[in-house]
């Protein structure tokens, strides 16, 4: 375990200049004739295209600056994270985790509305400025570990909430179960899946009825995960070198997966700015992290192992893009379930979409844990 280094974004000009260059040459396709179901259209990814072009990074990098940020070396991996003390010294803590394919910068408008929380926003290894792990595979369990040794050994609070959305959804749950000396309370806005194995052997009606219906989903939208998870590399190399490709890859995503109607794909910057869309696509071009943020997916950490119960009080939001998850295998996997609520708005992108409601929310839940 290193120290702790300081660290400031910053693009070198020729970066910024060659990735206009790339972008004013793109050659850009018309929707397909009778095309199916997307979260893209042509049209809305050549406003975003021209968009970029003309986007202030510097401003939008100081904004970013304006947030401290550190690098700390564990195990075989620097991990970078935001850390906004609170100027009282015994305001609780609490880790926010993102998932794929957003970064760290998407929760942070929810972090400064929280002051009276050290609020520590990390970035997964192989994410953003984060390194990826040097050796071995990205397990949920490993990130589970790296998280802890973030928060214990790092930052010293020996005590501190976890949020995690996506993929570190299923790492706050591990966390919490494994480390409950450690995590004094847990929020989910991603509510705990069953493994494969156990949705099988669910008998409940209304559980079966959800699960298949995301199995259902898969099988119409779930390309992306597949190719990630068998084709990485040869995909990375086409969203490396084509700014356009990879904006309409992430954009799509930020699209369906928010609480945006169908139809019009502008609509997602009612809940993600445009500003906020293009600052995630300029972080994962100037880190070209692209490739190893597809760890997750063809290394496992997307198909968790069995997680065991949990006793640490939890919170638990459910967002409208899983609107009809069951109370029932919540309240079974968190044992000491204190909160649990549907969300009127809010997608995949939850403390993003709706940075108000979330802090006020999650401020409550800790200030009842006394």
């Amino acid at each position: 375990m290193s120290a702790v280094r300081p660290f400031e974004v910053h693009v070198p000009d020729e970066v910024i200049d060659d990735l206009r260059a790339r972008l004013a040459r793109s050659r850009l396709l018309d929707d397909s004739p009778r095309r199916p179901p997307s979260g893209m259209t042509a049209a809305y990814l050549r406003e975003l295209v021209n968009a970029w072009i003309e986007f202030d990074w510097r401003a939008r990098e100081a904004w970013l600056n304006a947030h401290p940020q550190f690098i700390a070396e564990i195990g075989d991996a620097a991990v970078h994270f935001v850390h906004l003390r609170s100027e009282r010294a015994d305001a609780p803590a609490l880790l926010v985790m993102h998932g794929w394919p957003h970064t760290f910068a998407l929760q942070l408008d929810f972090a400064d509305r929280l002051p009276d929380f050290h609020v520590v926003v990390a970035s997964l290894p192989g994410f953003a400025f984060s390194s990826p792990y040097a050796t071995g595979e990205m397990s949920e369990k490993r990130l589970a570990a790296t998280m802890l040794a973030l928060m214990t050994e790092v930052l010293g609070y020996e005590r501190y909430v976890t949020y995690g959305e996506d993929v570190t959804a299923n790492v706050s749950d591990l966390m919490a179960a494994r480390y409950p000396e450690h995590v004094a309370g847990i929020v989910a806005t991603h509510a705990h899946f069953p493994t494969m194995q156990e949705r099988e052997a669910l008998t409940d009606p209304a559980e079966r009825a959800f699960f298949d219906g995301i199995a259902a989903k898969h099988e119409t939208d779930g390309a992306y995960g597949h190719i990630q998870a068998t084709r990485p590399d040869t995909l990375a190399v086409a969203l490396n070198d084509s700014p356009a490709g990879l904006l309409a890859w992430l954009a799509e995503k930020l699209v369906e997966w928010s609480d945006t109607p169908p139809g019009d794909p502008r609509a997602v910057e009612r809940r993600i700015s445009r500003d906020r869309i293009l600052t995630e696509a300029m972080i994962y071009w100037v880190t070209q992290t692209i490739g190893s943020s597809f760890r997750p997916y063809y290394e496992g950490a997307d198909q968790p192992d069995p997680i065991p119960p949990t006793t640490v009080p939890a919170a638990v939001f459910i967002q409208r893009h899983e609107a009809m998850n069951p109370e029932s295998i919540a309240r079974r996997h968190y044992l000491d379930l204190r909160i649990f609520d549907r969300l009127e708005e809010g997608g995949h992108f939850t403390v993003a979409e709706v940075p108000d409601e979330m802090a006020a929310r999650v401020r409550e839940f800790v200030a009842s844990l006394g």
